[in-house]
């Protein structure tokens, strides 16, 4: 979809296929010769041939590119579509989606930036799932599934998914705030072919509605519940029934208000789970005098099928052993939540050697990152975690660890690093070992730090891993770089679509090297970085191919902004402005910038302007 349908079919990175379920078409001819077959018009039967084509075609990329061939492909691909990804709510409007595809039953929509999840912009400033719901309830009543990703999203619109959407089976809510349990409790009673219910780092108002026991009666179509984020208690034995009545449940994520007692119930009556997030990992703080302990290894051991383990809040460590028995089949470990320590972690991790994804906090020290290099060969995601984020902590990971999980784990494609030192060896290294990298975010805690053995910056090693991982698409750049690294950004990241910066960066030119160099970025994310007005025109050619770009605590001006805004047709220019801020001030704190097929939006908040 761009700037006029009729005239040119093309489709934004903004508004993306996920994936194509065609109806069966019966076919308009046959060798019988019959006057109706023969009777259809070419482009009919041409456009019969492609429903049936573009079900063998995946990819959003070759959807994409097909709907560019020419018109009638261009309709058939739009009627072909049942999943839409759209990943700016203001790109493009709900009645403009709706008018192009016809057949739509899941919808998967991002509402505000990445960095509203640290605090970086107000909480109220827009993202309102409310219009999209609307919408669809008129142009499709068969709508099944809806994620959503740092939206706002209300109890009645929560209701309105139950209540216009007869068959609606599926909803996630990732990073998303507005609702509470009110509106769950009527959301799940009125679903009643509800299969995923999933809040993952949503903020749940809690209405004094026991919402868990509002699930329907009988038999539960349910197959994953995830409800990690809910920061309060639930009704248990309510869960425990649902639960048990609910033979499909593979996916079941706890928060930290169920005790490992509570967790064993719930395991002996859904041995069938594959997923698993174990809630507090800690008993209730009143026990019962005289009762015997469950036997948690056993508990875990009947779950045969288990291949994900999360949760472990408010952890007892001795407690740990209980997860021996499925350490085996496990591909993915979450220890995010736990702050265990390198020799509590050694005999879990020795087990899971079919690991491939494995989060963890940065108390497991260099030592603890050395275990799982020995034994994770097939480790192909890692995130490293701060228990304490600030700068001048003591951080326990280094480049020590870093260049171990390199030597170790030659598979791995993605990585997120919190450190408060690294080398530039240590990132040569890793370059040279994992050249399958596909994501690479390193996030050193402390500002403008440089190597800290050289004393030199870090370009080199960010320039090792952009020349030599070369399917890189993700980059997050931190600690003392100069605008070398980012000509060695612009000269490599050929592929790179999403580039995170934060305090780096000499001059405007380290700006112009990146929007130069690299044609596919999507995402550009820059905070408290030395780039101005001319760094921002450097720009120009770029922009309308990008899906947005923030820019926090740099040298912009409003003047500077307003000539971007003249320049680009269908760019929105967004300056944000925090309450400290005089509303004449020339200087902008926040630009947000993105691509719209719409213009600007009618939802300003008060301390948005756009240009």
């Amino acid at each position: 979809m761009s700037e006029d349908d009729e005239r040119q079919p093309s489709l934004p990175s903004d508004l993306e296929f996920v994936s194509n379920k065609v109806r069966n078409c019966n076919a308009t001819g046959s060798g019988s010769g019959h006057p109706e077959f023969q009777s259809a018009y070419p482009d009919q039967v041409l456009e019969n041939v492609l429903e049936n084509v573009l079900h063998f075609l995946t990819s959003k990329q070759d959807r994409n590119a097909a709907s560019l061939v020419c018109k009638s492909w261009y309709r058939v691909e739009a009627l072909t579509r049942s999943e839409l990804l759209i990943g700016n709510c203001y790109a493009v409007s709900p009645a403009r989606v709706t008018a192009r595809f016809a057949r739509v039953r899941a919808l998967h929509l991002k509402g505000k930036p990445r960095f509203a999840d640290f605090n970086l912009m107000p909480p109220d400033w827009g993202a309102q799932f409310n219009p999209w719901a609307l919408a669809m309830a008129k142009a499709y009543p068969w709508l099944e599934k809806v994620h959503l990703k740092r939206m706002s999203v209300t109890d009645d619109d929560l209701v309105a998914l139950a209540e216009l959407f007869l068959g609606f089976k599926e909803l996630s809510l990732v990073c998303c705030d507005g609702f509470g349990t009110g509106g769950l409790a009527i959301f799940v009673n009125k679903c009643r072919q509800l299969k995923v219910l999933d809040l993952t780092e949503s903020e749940v108002t809690d209405d004094d509605t026991d919402w868990i026991s509002c699930f329907p009666e009988g038999e539960s179509h349910l197959e994953s519940l995830i409800f990690d984020c809910v920061e309060f208690h639930i009704n248990f034995e309510a869960l425990e029934r649902l639960v048990a009545r609910s033979p499909s449940l593979k996916k079941l994520r706890l928060n930290r208000y169920v005790s490992i007692e509570q967790l064993y119930r719930l395991m002996i009556r859904a041995p069938q789970l594959t997923h698993l997030g174990t809630g507090s990992f800690s008993p209730p703080e009143i026990a019962a005098q005289g009762d015997q302990e469950p036997d948690y290894v056993n508990a875990f051991a009947a779950c045969k099928s288990l291949v994900c383990l999360s949760g472990f809040r408010e952890i007892i460590p001795d407690y740990l052993p209980a997860i021996y028995p499925v350490c085996a089949n496990l591909t993915s470990l979450n220890f995010s939540y736990a702050n265990i320590t390198a020799e509590q972690l050694k005999p879990i991790i020795s087990k899971c050697h079919k690991l491939q994804v494995f989060w963890v906090l940065d108390s497991i020290c260099d030592e603890g990152l050395q275990a799982v290099a020995a034994t994770c060969k097939e480790l192909r995601e890692l995130r490293v975690y701060p228990v304490n984020a600030r700068e001048d902590s003591d951080c326990p990971v280094s480049d020590v660890g870093l260049r171990a999980i390199s030597e170790g784990c030659r598979k791995l494609q993605s990585i997120l690093y919190f450190c408060q030192w690294m080398t530039n060896a240590a990132m040569i290294a890793m370059s040279n070992n994992c050249p399958d990298l596909l994501v690479f975010r390193l996030c050193i805690m402390g500002r403008r730090r440089a190597d800290h053995v050289t004393g030199e910056p870090m370009d080199d090693g960010f320039g090792a891993i952009v020349m030599n991982c070369k399917k890189l698409t993700r980059l997050a750049v931190s600690g003392l770089l100069t605008d070398k690294a980012f000509d060695y950004i612009g000269r490599h990241g050929k592929l790179l679509r999403t580039l995170s910066v934060a305090f780096a960066g000499d001059s405007d030119m380290g700006f112009k090297y990146v929007l130069e160099g690299c044609p596919q970025l999507q995402k550009l994310e820059i905070r408290d970085c030395p780039f101005g007005d001319a760094a921002l025109h450097s720009g120009l050619h770029h922009y309308y191919n990008m899906r947005f770009l923030w820019m926090s605590s740099c040298s912009l001006t409003r003047h500077g902004c307003r000539e971007i805004a003249r320049a680009v047709p269908h760019l929105v220019v967004e300056v944000i402005r925090p309450a400290d801020v005089d509303e004449m001030d020339d200087a902008v704190e926040i630009l947000y910038m993105y691509r719209s097929l719409e213009g600007p939006r009618t939802d300003l908040p008060k301390f948005v302007t756009i240009l």
